[in-house]
């Protein structure tokens, strides 16, 4: 069996649906298995169901809007054309004087999810032999959680793809089934070895980093900044202990496992979306993609 396994990366999930763009499409590989972390959760079942023109539309459309249905920080350009995110004084109040437990709220992203994987889709998805898979941080018992959509309703599926990507406590902190849950990343960024886990014995892996460390990061401007520092920091270690791990049970299984990390830094900040990068961040994962390929075919003749 074949698997594709994407990892987190907020807007940068444009480049990994490139990718398999042309993983589907082009060299039409029919995948078994869909196992997605955070913004991998949210491209998977339309993966899953070859819609991918229908997620390729979503992916180069969406904005802070289409994510945030409150909005912890602003956007503001530096001299150099980048963003960096401030914190949005008003917003973050009024949710702590709510009672919140987070800076902000991804509401809208929760209706996106419904709105663009209809109940019909999902009981397509759910008839057919594909086993997708989301995953799932597990706060209150310290864990991480896989979801497989042959195991819920249509409701609690996009539950849990929404729940996959809330990357508190910029994001919602979901309780379901008496439970704290937040973005799958924060347990497995790169879940590979739940992929060989399900029977795959080839995996290819879409990971929404560059292989090497090209930067260093910009010193901390404000409280935000230190806190999306710390939590890329934390999910860097997390990427790299996965693929480390996922490398070893594949070594010992006889797995075969393809790694396509983005060849240049595409942002520093995921949380920004904006259309037009995100279009341009499709269009390089797909020639990547395609160039990679094409240079394997070459050695292996």
């Amino acid at each position: 069996m074949r698997a594709l396994v994407i990892s987190g990366g907020g807007s940068k999930g444009a480049f990994a649906g490139g990718v398999a763009q042309y993983l589907i499409d082009e060299m039409h590989i029919d995948y078994d298995i869909f196992v997605g972390t955070s913004t991998g959760s949210l491209l998977i079942p339309h993966l899953a169901l070859n819609r991918v023109d229908k997620v390729k539309a979503v992916y180069t459309s969406v904005d802070q809007n289409s994510i945030f249905s409150s909005c912890p920080f602003v956007i503001k350009k530096d001299k150099f054309g980048g963003g960096q995110i401030a914190i949005n004084h008003f917003t973050v109040l009024k949710n702590f004087i709510k009672g919140k437990k987070t800076f902000g709220e991804s509401f809208n992203l929760r209706k996106l999810i419904k709105k663009t994987l209809s109940e019909s889709e999902f009981e397509k998805l759910k008839s057919s032999d594909k086993d997708v898979v989301v995953t799932v941080s597990n706060l209150s018992l310290n864990q991480v959680e896989y979801k497989s959509v042959n195991d819920f309703s249509y409701d609690d599926f996009c539950d849990w793809i929404w729940i996959s990507c809330n990357f508190a406590p910029f994001m919602s902190l979901a309780v379901k089934d008496g439970c704290e849950y937040a973005d799958g990343g924060f347990g497995s960024m790169v879940p590979i070895e739940e992929a060989i886990n399900r029977g795959a014995d080839t995996v290819d892996v879409i990971i929404l980093e560059t292989e090497v460390t090209y930067y260093n990061r910009l010193p901390s401007k404000n409280a935000f900044t230190l806190l999306t520092n710390i939590h890329h920091y934390m999910a860097d270690r997390i990427e790299k202990q996965n693929i480390r791990i996922g490398k070893f049970v594949a070594a010992n299984k006889n797995v075969i496992i393809n790694l396509y990390y983005t060849p240049t830094v595409l942002t520093t900040n995921s949380l920004i979306f904006e259309k037009e990068k995100m279009t341009q961040w499709w269009d390089r994962g797909f020639h990547y993609a395609k160039q990679k390929n094409t240079e394997l075919n070459e050695i292996k003749v």
